[in-house]
């Protein structure tokens, strides 16, 4: 996906923290910001692809159908 600029405004002490980060890692400070911004989104983000399996459901202890184990396989620990 092509990135677009925009301008961010941070306070002095965050951004001394974005530059030493960045220092530390040997990468520019908007590659810093960019990680931020995608960590901060990461939770929100539509899938376009839905999950493959099932999720465990913890209130009723059971799998939904399609997972590993429903289909009798172990689970792995």
């Amino acid at each position: 996906m092509p990135s677009k600029r925009i301008t961010v405004y941070a306070d002095a002490e965050d951004l001394a923290v974005i530059r030493e980060a960045a220092r530390g890692r040997g990468v520019t400070d908007s590659e810093i910001i960019v990680e931020g911004i995608r960590l901060a989104t990461m939770p929100i983000r539509v899938l376009d692809e839905p999950l493959n399996g099932r999720v465990w459901d913890g209130d009723q202890g059971s799998v939904g159908e399609g997972s590993a184990l429903a289909s009798g396989d172990e689970p792995r620990r």
